[in-house]
């Protein structure tokens, strides 16, 4: 059930016309049956695997609970075998919850990586991949992680734990929830409250705009230049590139703010995932600020424990001792932090090219944690300063850059597609075909292109003015009555004159609900 479809919007106005009509105590009920629809709606043959994971993990945590409340009662000698048992329970439910999503996405793509003589002999696994897989995996195994820890009481309701795993505003595309941070939310009674509707009714139009009126215009370039075989020069090229970055970008945080939209009319505050990545001034700040649920999953669930561990600190001193200097004493740490960008990369999909975005990433910010002394002395030989707007600028188009040349790999259709398209843009750019007329060959007219870039501004001028400090929501909160529903309302024109009823308009599925 896509979220720009009428019946999502129905299922919205329903679900929350209902929850504040219904008894508080059957408002967390409502909310379960909504996202139970919402999943069956969107892939009911897959709902098995969702109520499987759930189940795994709701057991895991149910036992390791018992586990947490036993080692609060036994004396000092038995807590050793107590903590063995806890660490079999976690990995029991890491190897059911990722053996299942590694043969949904990964599987086949083993098979073609293995030689012909073993991977025609395996067979292959067609099943139909479940809405949000990799979403609501991570969600799940989180909560087993904080169980683990202590930091959060295991929930003894299934029913009421299903929610918390399949909230359907964030199934699609997320963000990730923290069981400690938004299963209070879902389970507590809530009163209407007409700010919060008028609230999540003007986010949730803020990403309807950057997801129809810019994003989905994007796509018609993106789809016609990036593929096999493309005919165009390399300017033509680049520009259908930088295009797919806007795409992706207002596709994605559009999506999020949709969702969190959603989640604001019933009251809920989910997770912010975005935090103006436009102005970040290197790769690592800007995964800092792009997709924040997923980076700081990666962080406490896979970057800590690994660094931590004791193979890292004998990695570690056996560096200090044989590399010697800074390389040595960061030595480990870079290392974790090569291979969570090498996870992150492979997250995104089953194919060599994210395998190699993934390095590409890992390899850059790996680079500039070892090399930052010397960075810092050519900085200070060359007479910059730091902390001034030129150099901070040429930072943010440096970052820009690098992520330009990495979405090459995520958007072509595979690997040495990507490499030919690069090797075009940088040795056969032809630049006449931006004005001969080839550009409104593709399917778009010229009015499009300057939607497109009169959106782009808008988006960058309410990044801008929130990186200087500012507060749109709270900005907007102190204005009249009637300023704050134009806000809502001059935006739905918007949205009706150039996204729904243009011509020839075809809402695309959202890029990050394939992952």
């Amino acid at each position: 059930m896509a979220f720009t479809s009428m019946t999502f919007l129905a299922l919205v106005a329903g679900t929350v016309l209902l929850y504040y009509l219904l008894p508080r105590r059957g408002q967390w009920v409502l909310l379960l049956v909504a996202s139970m629809a919402f999943y069956v709606a969107g892939g009911g043959k897959t709902l098995v695997w969702l109520l499987a994971v759930a189940g795994v993990t709701w057991g895991c945590g149910l036992g390791l609970q018992k586990l947490n409340d036993k080692r609060k009662t036994v004396d000092k000698a038995l807590q050793k075998p107590i903590k063995a048992a806890k660490k079999r329970v976690v990995a029991l439910g890491a190897l059911l919850c990722f053996g299942l999503l590694y043969a949904m996405k990964y599987w086949n793509f083993t098979l073609e990586l293995l030689p012909t003589a073993v991977g025609t002999r395996l067979p292959r696994w067609d099943f139909l991949m479940p809405l949000g897989l990799s979403f609501f995996t991570f969600q799940s195994f989180g909560y087993v992680v904080d169980v683990y820890r202590g930091k959060v009481q295991a929930q003894r309701n299934p029913a009421k734990y299903l929610l918390f795993v399949s909230f359907f505003p964030q199934m699609v595309q997320g963000p990730i929830g923290r069981y400690d941070a938004l299963a209070p939310q879902l389970l507590a009674p809530k009163s209407l409250d007409w700010e919060n509707l008028r609230r999540g009714i003007q986010l949730a139009m803020w990403g309807y705009f950057k997801k129809m009126v810019i994003a989905d215009r994007a796509a018609v370039v993106v789809d016609a230049v990036l593929v096999d075989q493309c005919p165009y020069g390399g300017a033509v090229i680049a520009a259908a590139v930088g295009l797919y970055c806007v795409q992706l970008y207002c596709d994605f945080s559009g999506g999020i703010d949709i969702a969190r939209g959603v989640a604001e009319l019933l009251g809920i505050e989910m997770a912010e995932n975005f935090r103006r990545p436009l102005f970040a001034t290197s790769l690592a700040d800007y995964w800092r600020r792009w997709h924040i649920s997923l980076g700081q999953w990666m962080r406490d669930y896979l970057f800590y424990p690994m660094s931590l561990s004791k193979p890292f600190a004998r990695l570690g001193k056996w560096a200090r001792g044989h590399i010697g200097g800074m390389a040595g004493k960061i030595f480990a740490t870079s290392l974790a932090t090569f291979i969570i960008y090498l996870v992150i990369g492979v997250w995104h999909g089953s194919s060599l090219k994210y395998i190699v975005y993934g390095l590409w990433n890992g390899t850059i910010i790996t680079a500039s944690l070892l090399l930052e002394r010397r960075f810092q002395a050519w900085r200070t030989s060359l007479g910059i300063h730091p902390e001034s707007r030129g150099w901070h600028g040429v930072q943010i188009v440096r970052t820009c850059f690098l992520v330009f040349l990495g979405r090459y790999l995520t958007r072509a259709p595979r690997l040495l597609t990507a490499l030919a398209l690069l090797k075009t843009t940088f040795t056969r750019p032809v630049l006449s075909q931006l004005w001969d007329g080839t550009l409104l060959s593709l399917g778009l007219a010229a009015s499009d292109f300057l939607i497109i870039a009169l959106g782009v501004a808008v988006v960058v001028g309410v990044e801008l003015y929130q990186e200087r400090g500012g507060h749109v929501r709270e900005a907007l909160a102190a204005k009249r009555p009637v300023v704050q529903w134009l806000a809502i309302a001059v935006p739905l024109v918007i949205l009706v004159a150039f996204g729904v009823f243009r011509s020839g308009y075809i809402s695309s599925a959202f890029i990050y609900g394939q992952f």
